[in-house]
C-alpha cells in the first residue's frame, strides 16, 4: 500500500455527503504520471478496466485481469495525495458469488490502497454489493451500459430507452439500497439520468448521461485526445495530444535521418573536462 495515496483523500462517506452539492469531478488514470496530473483537480480517480483498451490494445475490457488491475492500481496510488482512488473489478472476478467478489475486492484494496472498488450490474449484483459493504469494502456501482456485458447487451448501445427505462431505474434503486456509496450511469437518456439522480440518495456520476448528475467521469485518454481510434459522442476532447505527439515523433524521425539531431553544440559531449567550480 502506498503511504502517499490516502492521507487527505476523501472517504466514501465524504463522497456520499456530496449528494446534491458541487458536482464531483472524476477521471480515469492508469499510470503514476497521469495520477499526478489528475490529483490536484479530481475528487475521484478511477483505475478503470478501460486500461485494457487504451493501454494494452484489447478490443474490449473482457481480457483485463486481476493482476493488471492491481499493477495499475499500485502505479496510480503512487501519484495520488488528494483524490480518492477507486479500482475496477475486472470481468470474471466478482460475478460467480459474493464470496468470490469479497476475496478479489479484498485483494485489490489490500494490494493497492484503494478507497473503494467499482463493479458493474444492477439488481442482480445487489446481493454482492450488500455482502461487500457489510464487510468493510466500499462499492461504487455501475449501471446502464455496462461494458463487461457487451456480448449480452448487443454492443455499446444506449440503455434505458422505451420499455427498458424501468429496468435501469430499478437497478439504480437496488444498488443504492444494497449500500453502494455512488453509482455510475453510463450511456442512458438524459431524462432518465435526471430521474435517477432525484430518486436515489447516493451520488450519480454520469458518462454519457446528464449534466444534472451529481458528478461526471471521462476516460482521460478520450478527453486529452490521446486515444484517437474512435471518439464516443459523450467524450469532449479538451486537447489533441495524440495529434501533437504524432507531429513531434515525425519531426524527431526526420531530424535523425537528416542528422540534424543530435546537434553537436546542444546534445552531445566534448572531450574537454570542465573545470570544477570554485
Amino acid at each position: 500500500m502506498s503511504a502517499t495515496a490516502k492521507k487527505t483523500a476523501p472517504m466514501p462517506s465524504d463522497i456520499l455527503a456530496r449528494k446534491g452539492g458541487t458536482p464531483l469531478v472524476c477521471l480515469t488514470a492508469y499510470t503514476t504520471p497521469f495520477a499526478q496530473l489528475t490529483d490536484p483537480h479530481c475528487d475521484i480517480v478511477l483505475v478503470g478496466d478501460s486500461v485494457g483498451m487504451v493501454l494494452h490494445g484489447l478490443t474490449s475490457t473482457l481480457g483485463v485481469t486481476m493482476d493488471m488491475m492491481v499493477m495499475h492500481g499500485q502505479a496510480v496510488a503512487r501519484g495520488l495525495t488528494k483524490a480518492m482512488m477507486v479500482v475496477d473489478m475486472p470481468f470474471g472476478s466478482y460475478e460467480e458469488s459474493p464470496e468470490q467478489a469479497y476475496r478479489n475486492a479484498a485483494r485489490i484494496m489490500r494490494e493497492t490502497g484503494a478507497g473503494a472498488v467499482k463493479l458493474e450490474g444492477g439488481e442482480e449484483m445487489a446481493p454482492t454489493i450488500r455482502h461487500l459493504t457489510s464487510r468493510s469494502i466500499p462499492v461504487m456501482a455501475h449501471i446502464g451500459l455496462t461494458p463487461q456485458a457487451i456480448n449480452t447487451l448487443g454492443g455499446y448501445k444506449v440503455q434505458g430507452r422505451g420499455d427498458d427505462r424501468a429496468r435501469i431505474l430499478a437497478d439504480a434503486e437496488a444498488v443504492a439500497q444494497a449500500g453502494a456509496f455512488s453509482v455510475v450511469l453510463e450511456k442512458v437518456p438524459a431524462s432518465l439520468a435526471d430521474e435517477i439522480t432525484a430518486a436515489v440518495p447516493i451520488p450519480t456520476i454520469g458518462i454519457g448521461a446528464s449534466a444534472g448528475c451529481d458528478g461526471q467521469i471521462l476516460v482521460i485518454d478520450d478527453m486529452l485526445g490521446l486515444f484517437t481510434a474512435f471518439k464516443p459522442k459523450f467524450a469532449k476532447r479538451y486537447a489533441t495530444l495524440g495529434e501533437n505527439a504524432d507531429k513531434a515523433i515525425a519531426e524527431y524521425a526526420a531530424e535523425v535521418r537528416s542528422r540534424a539531431f543530435p546537434a553537436a553544440a546542444e546534445h552531445v559531449f566534448g572531450d574537454d573536462v570542465p573545470e570544477p567550480k570554485k
